[in-house]
């Protein structure tokens, strides 16, 4: 006869622990289904259904879809400001293009990305410690904060809508939107010869688009404002 005690049923585990529910968490699973399913289909029901909540927990920590907006804007930042750090040497020009450069790259990381920020607002202060920096290298400069916030808008302005404009044409990097086939739209446009020939121009190679018009923006700022030359350290004498 066996002397060994009987087996013991096994406890069950208790069921793993899922992580709060924050704004932290509510806008990093957010910028994740952006990716997926764009701007339009990025529902608080979506959102809460990713999570495996209920919707209506979203509403403790956001009122609305635009303050989850603000929110997802304002980690956006905080991703591209951590990822591209600016070296406090830089003159304004310099500055400027590493800007709206990191901007930019930090949008085209999302589908949509560009909709997402424009018009947000933020729900922090983070943004100010380089709004500080990059006035702060213009006055230094020599320009005045009128011109340093003038200038800086304007760059920031540019790239938003740049951005902007080519998710329309490729919502994510290699995703080409239907409708922007360069050979059937000149075909369209046939009886408008000037207009069907800026296909091109308009519509591909984004990145020397970009950099030209980033040139062009500097270049009107030096300009206006300055009549010197183009040196990237000299300001209004």
């Amino acid at each position: 006869m066996s002397t060994e005690p009987p087996e013991q049923p096994e406890s069950p585990r208790p069921p793993a622990r899922r992580a709060p529910l924050d704004r932290t968490r509510v806008a990093d699973t957010a910028l994740r289904l952006l990716n997926e399913v764009g701007l339009d289909g990025l529902t608080l029901r979506a959102i809460a259904k990713e999570l495996d909540v209920k919707a209506p927990a979203l509403y403790w920590h956001f009122k609305d879809k635009q303050a989850l907006l603000d929110e997802m804007a304002t980690e956006m930042y905080r991703r591209m400001v951590r990822d591209t750090p600016l070296d406090p040497g830089l003159g304004w020009r310099e500055r400027t293009l590493a800007s709206s450069r990191g901007l930019r790259a930090a949008l085209l990381g999302y589908r949509d990305g560009a909709k997402v920020f424009s018009g947000s607002r933020f729900t922090g202060t983070e943004h100010a410690v380089q709004i500080e920096a990059n006035l702060r290298c213009f006055l230094d400069a020599g320009f005045t904060l009128a011109q340093a916030v003038r200038a800086t808008m304007t760059a920031y302005v540019y790239t938003v809508g740049f951005v902007t404009e080519e998710q329309g044409v490729h919502p994510v990097p290699g995703e080409r939107r239907e409708g922007y086939d360069g050979e059937e739209r000149a075909r369209r446009m046939a009886g408008f010869p000037l207009a069907a020939a800026t296909g091109g121009e308009v519509f591909e190679e984004y990145d020397r688009q970009f950099e030209e018009g980033l040139d062009l923006l500097l270049a009107g700022i030096e300009a206006k404002y300055t009549g010197a030359k183009r040196t990237g350290r000299e300001g209004p004498r």
